[in-house]
């Protein structure tokens, strides 16, 4: 499918199927890429997104995953918070931009805030599920075992809870690397959205489709390294 599509691509831009300045040539896109790569100016665009993206992630991870196990502990807690939190969940993040530049500015702490929001609820939820669904029975092999509260978590509830634990973290890395680059594409002076959008702006098509492609293989590779992870640290899992 990937090479049909690339076919389709050649021909539609080298027969002039297509204004050349709606659809580049893949030489062209190509010439812009070494471009960007002589010039330093893709590297420093990748580094500045991926700084972002996972910033807020680890910050979301940290928030998440606690709040996930809590809640699935104390349902009687995760009941009168339901209503707060499914409100936040509903809202778009990239809907607060403007209240987030507001509040916070145009710096990287609105562009953490928003990657944050973005992939925190996949987290969390997958987590909440994983640990609520937990096997009773683990509870008793906990108190056969005689181990202390972070023991259980720890040996028992945290390993038991992995799978969804790690599907929620592949979903949130996704929410996260789409939030912050459509940030960037508002407010930024750096990053993957950023050049986009510059691009755009300079009638540059063939910097977008560098952009978009860049974007696309780096989430695909984040996306591949979760799974090898998974395998590795859970192989009993079937995701």
């Amino acid at each position: 499918m990937p090479l049909a599509l690339f076919i389709l691509w050649c021909l539609a831009s080298g027969l002039g199927w297509v204004n050349p300045y709606l659809l580049p040539k893949p030489a062209s896109v190509y010439v812009a890429f070494v471009e960007l790569i002589e010039d330093g100016t893709l590297f420093n665009h990748i580094s500045a997104s991926l700084g972002r993206a996972f910033g807020g992630y680890f910050l979301a991870v940290l928030i998440a995953l606690p709040m996930g196990y809590f809640f699935a502990k104390y349902e009687t807690l995760h009941i009168q918070s339901r209503l707060i939190l499914e409100s936040l969940r509903m809202i778009p993040p990239l809907s607060l931009i403007p209240l987030l530049i507001l509040w916070l500015g145009i710096g990287e702490v609105a562009k953490l805030t928003i990657v944050l929001l973005a992939s925190f609820f996949p987290i969390y939820l997958n987590a909440y599920s994983g640990f609520k669904q937990l096997d009773y029975r683990y509870g008793e092999l906990a108190k056969t075992l005689n181990l202390n509260t972070f023991e259980k978590i720890k040996h028992i509830e945290f390993p038991g809870a992995l799978p969804a634990v790690f599907t929620g973290l592949r979903l949130g890395f996704g929410y996260s690397w789409r939030a912050l680059v459509s940030a960037e594409l508002i407010a930024a002076s750096s990053g993957l959205g950023y050049l986009i959008s510059d691009a755009s702006e300079m009638a540059r098509t063939d910097q977008v489709f560098v952009g978009i492609v860049m974007i696309a293989l780096l989430g695909i590779t984040g996306d591949w390294i979760f799974q090898r992870i998974l395998k590795k640290v859970a192989p009993w899992s079937h995701q």
